[in-house]
């Protein structure tokens, strides 16, 4: 999530203040999991996931590789379901400002091979150091949020280009994107006409908006209205690549966590009452054309002083 990859004034005085050193310095992310990380499970959480829908199976840890010890975050499938990308940090009691400079953090993908998930390898976006993140894959171009030098803002929207299997060609997504509209979390239509966002709103803290691309490049913000935005921040969008099914994270006061929700789109272009499809610390979802759902989340200690131990991403099979 964008929230938690920055801490902003502290970043960019990292940035700033002669820590920076040029790519590569990698490590195996493994490697930088501390020997005391707790790994949850669904034997040991106190807060489990649960569906509310019927059209879907129960969530489970996604299988392969992918989960660990460390957090991973912010996942996103593509479209058909060959390629898998995330935000991995190894602790999540370290400062942002640390996992900058920790060689693993950021953004790491796998792929679909006889099967089975392939070992998850880092994903570079820069010359330089920056902390990387929430990423949205269409075809051959990428979206994704960094903290680097020469931002507009603390955090800015990047978008790079896949070439020969590299992503290449990383450029800031320029002053309109990154200062007028100042959004979070995005995702796009499959055509790449529609941009679906989350910030302020009329409705509650954060609501839902879209952007429409134009010759300038992007229209004003349309808020999504009653129906998908309430009191409580609505976030984190993801539409379906039919783009006829919206999909979004929400805090809800009964489950009392964050939840993923679904809104569809009518034959006269509206958006139906938001639903409630997966409860309790379940957030920023993605899925396949097979309509599978993964969302990451997040294992807690239970009783007063309860306290996030880690990430993992879960999936619940369309039935």
């Amino acid at each position: 999530m964008i929230t938690r990859i920055v801490s902003c004034a502290l970043l960019l005085a990292v940035l700033a203040g002669g820590c920076r050193k040029p790519w590569p310095f990698l490590d195996n992310r493994y490697s930088k999991i501390p020997a005391d990380a707790v790994k949850g499970t669904p034997a040991t959480d106190p807060f489990p996931p649960f569906t509310v829908s019927s059209e879907w199976e129960a969530p489970v840890p996604m299988p392969g590789p992918v989960n660990s010890a460390g957090a991973e975050d912010s996942p996103f499938i593509t479209s058909d379901g060959q390629e898998f990308y995330f935000f991995f940090t190894p602790d999540v009691r370290v400062p942002v400002e640390k996992q900058l400079l920790d060689s693993v953090t950021g953004i790491w993908s796998c792929r679909l091979v006889g099967g089975n998930w392939s070992e998850p390898e880092r994903v570079i976006l820069s010359d330089d150091v920056a902390m990387d993140g929430c990423e949205v894959i269409l075809g051959d171009t990428m979206w994704f949020a960094s903290v680097r030098a020469g931002n507009y803002g603390e955090i800015d929207w990047y978008t790079a280009t896949r070439k020969d299997g590299t992503w290449r060609d990383w450029r800031n997504a320029g002053r309109q994107v990154n200062e007028t509209l100042k959004f979070g979390e995005l995702h796009l239509s499959s055509d790449h006409k529609t941009m679906y966002f989350g910030k302020d709103g009329q409705y509650g803290g954060l609501d839902l908006f879209k952007s429409e691309r134009n010759a300038s490049g992007w229209g004003a913000p349309e808020n999504l209205g009653p129906n998908v935005n309430g009191p409580k921040d609505e976030s984190r969008p993801f539409l379906s690549s039919d783009m006829k099914e919206l999909y979004f994270t929400c805090w809800n006061d009964t489950i009392m966590g964050p939840c993923v929700y679904r809104s569809k789109l009518d034959s006269m272009g509206n958006w139906s009452p938001a639903e409630l499809i997966v409860g309790r610390f379940a957030g920023e979802p993605t899925l396949d054309d097979a309509g599978n759902l993964y969302f990451v989340h997040h294992y807690f200690t239970g009783g007063d002083s309860s306290r996030m131990l880690e990430a993992d991403i879960y999936v619940c099979k369309r039935k």
